[in-house]
């Protein structure tokens, strides 16, 4: 722990002096554009890859970043996705997967998951994307993750606020990779529903 408590009092002594008025600003408004849904691998961080200030995105993070379809019950990512588009107005939606994903890693090279259950029920919201890999590509964690990316965004679709917010033309939604060993960003967003202003490289 003393590597965190080490990093706060950075924080607090080094960087929020500088940013005192955005904190200000932040403390009274919420106001994020986007929201980033990505996996929870340490390794990939939205502020940092999008170079975004606090305050800019409202971010979602589930391992394999997956979203499951709309249900009825409680579902925290779910209610989060609904605050995002029908109080916060978010106007983009990135889904954002990325290379040496563990969790499409597990499911493309067929782990052992017996003694890790709720993993495994996890990972069941992954089913339609393994549905849509080629059979040729079936072990290949790459094209998984790509289809992955997806069959998340279709997934994100049948959520009510979503589904409300795409029939108005208020959200517009994207699919990224990040290439962690590169840091580059592949657009995975079909081509029909790609906008000139967030084609990244």
């Amino acid at each position: 722990m003393h590597h965190l408590t080490e990093g706060i009092r950075r924080f607090h002594n080094d960087v929020f002096p500088a940013r005192a008025e955005l904190f200000r600003h932040l403390a009274t408004t919420h106001r994020p554009s986007t929201l980033f849904i990505s996996c929870s691998d340490a390794r990939v961080v939205p502020e940092l890859i999008t170079q975004q200030d606090p305050g800019e995105l409202f971010v979602i993070r589930t391992a394999g970043n997956l979203v499951p379809a709309y249900a009825s019950g409680v579902d925290g990512v779910a209610a989060s996705i609904e605050y995002a588009v029908a109080v916060l107005g978010v106007s983009d939606i990135i889904v954002c997967g990325h290379s040496a994903c563990g969790a499409m890693t597990a499911l493309a090279e067929h782990h052992d998951l017996t003694a890790l259950p709720s993993i495994a029920d996890w990972l069941r919201h992954a089913d339609a994307s393994r549905a849509r890999t080629e059979p040729a590509a079936e072990n290949d964690v790459s094209a998984l993750v790509r289809e992955n990316v997806l069959a998340q965004l279709a997934n994100l679709a049948t959520h009510p606020s979503v589904a409300r917010a795409l029939a108005r033309e208020t959200v517009r939604l994207h699919g990224w990779i990040f290439d962690i060993a590169t840091g580059a960003i592949d657009d995975a967003t079909p081509a029909m529903e790609r906008p000139a202003a967030l084609t990244v490289v």
